[in-house]
């Protein structure tokens, strides 16, 4: 058992108020060694109708989540690791503990290509059941064999997304400690003594993804600085970044489509997920809408006329600048106004999909399942800017009705 030592001022690892989403089912996982293993990357399926296991139409209707009370979300690290870049290997794994977890491919989630280029940066990212935040550093020596500069990058995984933030001042000053003392790991493992979680064996553990409990709510528990530096508080400045464009990019993702967001380091401020690997654009097998900067394309012909930008798409962003404006003003009037721009934007969304796929429902329940300009209006779409979106949208969930939109050229 290793214990916290008093005189050790890297162990005072900062910790914020906890929050309460809805129980999750419990979480379970398996390990192999903790070498630096090939860093397989995944993509998400081929488009078309919904597979076995994949969600229809009714299990798209959300709700946003609630606050429990005497429910604490679970506080746990299930694992603590180093990654190092070898001038020889490359990036590995040179520490981690437990040593039978299976961290193949965190090598490369936690020190993203072209990390050379900077000093720092900080990412967020998945594996398997587990979210993770690695914390890396870039450092000159004066060594030929590191070649003039030292990277590591220092990490957890738990089970928890929300609470990942609290220890990123921790890991800052974990991933200097290794620079300037590599080889030292008490402190990382008297911090993961502490911290440790269980994990629970079974049948088939790790085999598969436990849905992701998120919640809106979860911003009123947030730090200033978690506005910018945790993923969950990045809404606002992708909407802002995108623009109008980002009706397109809700689309693209109600069509369950593969999006690949191209961004080069520093990855941390970017907040939201994608690749720093420029080569992945020419893959075109490996998504179906490429984003880099501002820009978004496709290459399959039949999603060409979701890029376009309709009158229904002008009014719903009008609309969610409206409301923001809205709210800005109240809660400079009112100083104990709780909601956040966060907030907003992820209900709006949320009030979004409902509409499309409550109606969508009803009219396959119905005799006729015929599916008409209103009700494409009701929804908040264009009849005919949005024609594509909506066969594909049929398509994608297998739902059963038929679209018949005037022709705009006939009387």
């Amino acid at each position: 058992m290793v214990e916290r030592g008093a005189a050790a001022p890297l162990l005072r690892w900062a910790e914020g108020p906890a929050v309460s989403p809805p129980r999750a089912p419990e979480l379970q996982a398996g390990g192999r060694g903790c070498g630096a293993g090939g860093g397989g990357r995944g993509a998400a399926g081929p488009r078309g109708r919904r597979g076995p296991g994949e969600p229809g139409a009714s299990e798209v209707l959300l709700q946003p989540g609630r606050l429990e009370p005497g429910d604490v979300e679970e506080d746990q690290v299930v694992a603590v690791f180093v990654v190092t870049f070898d001038p020889r290997s490359g990036n590995m794994v040179e520490w981690c503990l437990p040593q039978d977890i299976d961290l193949e491919g965190v090598e490369f989630k936690s020190m993203a290509s072209g990390s050379h280029k900077i000093q720092s940066d900080f990412i967020y990212f998945r594996k398997g059941p587990f979210f993770g935040l690695a914390c890396f550093a870039n450092m000159p020596v004066e060594s030929e064999l590191e070649r003039g500069a030292r990277m590591k990058s220092v990490g957890i995984l738990s089970p928890s997304y929300t609470l990942l933030y609290r220890y990123m001042h921790f890991l800052e000053n974990q991933v200097r400690h290794q620079l300037e003392t590599p080889g030292h790991y008490s402190h990382l493992a008297a911090f993961y003594e502490d911290k440790k979680g269980v994990l629970h064996a079974g049948p088939g553990r790790g085999g598969s993804l436990p849905p992701v409990y998120w919640l809106p709510s979860i911003h009123r528990y947030m730090y200033p600085e978690m506005k910018i530096t945790h993923p969950a508080g990045c809404m606002s400045q992708f909407i802002k970044f995108f623009g109008e464009q980002i009706l397109i990019l809700w689309k693209f993702a109600l069509l369950r489509k593969r999006i690949l967001i191209f961004s080069p380091p520093p990855v941390g401020v970017v907040c939201y997920r994608g690749t720093t690997e420029k080569i992945f654009e020419e893959k075109r097998e490996l998504y179906d809408v490429y984003v880099d900067n501002q820009n978004v394309r496709t290459h399959h012909d039949h999603l060409q006329p979701l890029l376009k930008i309709n009158s229904a798409d002008r009014e719903k962003y009008r609309r969610l600048n409206e409301q923001r404006q809205m709210l800005l003003y109240s809660q400079e009037v009112e100083e104990d106004y709780n909601p956040c721009e966060e907030d907003l934007f992820v209900l709006f969304f949320l009030e979004q999909n409902n509409r499309i796929f409550q109606t969508l429902l009803e009219v396959s329940a119905s005799q006729d399942k015929t599916l008409t300009a209103e009700h494409a209006r009701g929804m908040g779409l264009d009849p005919q800017g949005d024609r594509s979106f909506l066969m594909d949208l049929l398509e994608a969930y297998g739902i059963d009705v038929m679209l018949v939109i005037d022709n705009p050229c006939c009387p």
